[in-house]
């Protein structure tokens, strides 16, 4: 049987992805994850999930309630924040439940790369610490605030690894 047979499906896996998106811009711009992204992934997963039938999403919501459970004691110990706790729980979610283990192998990966390429920018960020000038672009406005937040000692943007390692599990071929 495939996963998911309905042209809805489509619809909510590109919409899926635009909000992943949305999530990562978010939290490096701002270091937040609007509750309503998280909502509206939610939203996605059922929609792809309905497809196949009221007890794959029972299922998926069950593993979701799990990851978002455990995701929440990583919170609670301060190693994930709030908005990643709700981005990971809907990820997991929008998935298909035989997916998660990839899912969750996937983004300690994604976070792995992002941190080698932050470190990797810090050189160049430490350039932009200085007033840009007037007119200067956006991404140097974020590389100014990015090398800031380093010098801070500020965590990563990880919403950016949940959503790149979503995405990939999404696209690939098991999603």
């Amino acid at each position: 049987m495939v996963p998911y047979p309905s042209p809805l499906t489509d619809i909510a896996l590109v919409l899926a992805l635009g909000l992943l998106a949305a999530a990562a811009a978010s939290d490096i711009a701002f270091r937040r994850i609007p509750n309503g992204i998280a909502a509206a992934l939610a939203l996605a997963a059922g929609v792809r999930h309905a497809a196949s039938g009221p007890a794959v999403l029972a299922v998926a919501a069950g593993v979701a309630g799990m990851v978002g459970a455990v995701a929440a004691l990583l919170w609670h110990r301060g190693l994930l924040g709030g908005g990643d706790v709700k981005l990971l729980a809907a990820a997991a979610l929008l998935v298909p439940p035989a997916s998660v283990p990839v899912l969750l192998l996937a983004v300690p990966l994604a976070g792995g790369v992002l941190a080698i390429l932050h470190l990797l920018l810090r050189p160049v960020a430490e350039v932009c610490v200085g007033r840009p000038a007037r007119g200067a672009s956006v991404a140097r406005r974020l590389l100014r605030h990015e090398a800031r937040r380093i010098a801070r000692g500020a965590p990563l943007p990880y919403g950016v690894a949940i959503a790149a390692g979503a995405a990939f599990v999404m696209i690939g071929p098991g999603g």
